[in-house]
């Protein structure tokens, strides 16, 4: 991947206890307010923390999905990130809670900022849809952060390994579009796309993958602001990729359950459970796919590769209270 530069200008207002900073990402701006004076991780950290989010979305869909975003940011007692919520309104803007005794190797491994701004790269559809909009933020979360630098494969394919079963189809289930439980809105969605990243794959010689459809979608307009169709999004999507997959894979999982063999699935991909890890076997039927699937663009963010790390300029500067 090219290298990308960063610019991060600082500004303190102290007559309104918060304080805001801007980080530019390519033409995209990101504004940071920190709200309150309960904070006591140091700013630079925190800045760290959106800086790498932010990263990890643009490697995965080769831009920031919105030219300009507010992150809000409010301190809580105790430690943590948690309640994160993306919003299409003033532009695009994030909320969320950081706790006031965070350290910073918590917030360094946080997924929650980064599966926030994930949000921003698809279109609004319609509330039965949720699990599509759910579904590519829990998957592709883990995936940008490696292909930034900023998670090993390991770890994401152990959650996978040790999660997705909750996405499966339970007693009752009526497909995606009409079981609205957590497990089916989060993991169901995740499950259709890592099936459809592999069946891209499969259909395309490893050429194209799902981010290639997603990207499509974005660069079709078709970010937070919009309100689209999602059979229409998934046209753009496989056009983009130039395959038939999120279409039909849709009509089959959209109105009736489908049952997924997980540990077929995890055998073929070539991955192998050791404990609290995994390990990988690259002779496995679809091990390439694997591959392909933490890959960047430039062939760095792969399991056995050093992923290239994104240049990153600060100029900035602390302005008191008028």
């Amino acid at each position: 991947m090219a290298a990308l530069f960063f610019l991060a200008c600082f500004s303190f207002v102290v007559a309104k206890d918060e304080m805001t900073s801007s980080l530019l990402i390519g033409n995209a701006r990101i504004d940071i307010r920190i709200e309150g004076s309960a904070l006591r991780l140091p700013a630079k950290d925190v800045f760290r923390w959106v800086q790498s989010a932010a990263e990890s979305v643009t490697a995965y869909y080769g831009r920031f999905p919105l030219p300009q975003v507010l992150i809000r940011i409010t301190p809580f007692e105790g430690r943590g990130v948690r309640n994160g919520m993306t919003f299409g309104d003033r532009g695009g803007r994030i909320t969320i809670r950081v706790g006031n005794d965070t350290s910073p190797a918590e917030l360094a491994s946080d997924w929650m900022l980064t599966h926030e701004m994930i949000h921003l790269a698809f279109p609004s559809v319609d509330e039965k849809h949720h699990w599509i909009e759910e579904g590519i933020a829990t998957y592709v979360e883990p995936i940008a952060r490696i292909q930034a630098g900023h998670l090993k494969a390991e770890q994401m394919w152990f959650d996978l390994v040790r999660d997705m079963h909750q996405g499966l189809p339970q007693v009752g289930d009526r497909g995606l579009d009409h079981t609205h439980t957590w497990g089916r809105t989060y993991w169901g969605g995740a499950l259709f796309c890592l099936l459809a990243d592999i069946e891209i794959r499969r259909q395309t010689n490893n050429a194209k993958g799902l981010e290639h459809a997603l990207r499509g979608i974005l660069d079709a307009g078709g970010d937070l602001h919009k309100e689209w169709n999602l059979e229409a999004a998934f046209r753009v999507g496989d056009r983009a990729v130039g395959v038939n997959v999120l279409q039909p894979l849709y009509a089959r999982m959209k109105d009736m359950p489908v049952g997924v063999d997980l540990d077929s699935l995890w055998t073929q991909l070539g991955i192998l459970p050791d404990g609290s890890s995994v390990r990988f076997d690259d002779r496995a039927a679809l091990a390439a796919i694997r591959r392909a699937i933490t890959m960047a663009e430039s062939g760095t963010g792969a399991e056995n590769s050093s992923p290239a790390r994104l240049t990153a300029v600060f100029a900035g500067r602390a302005v008191g209270s008028s």
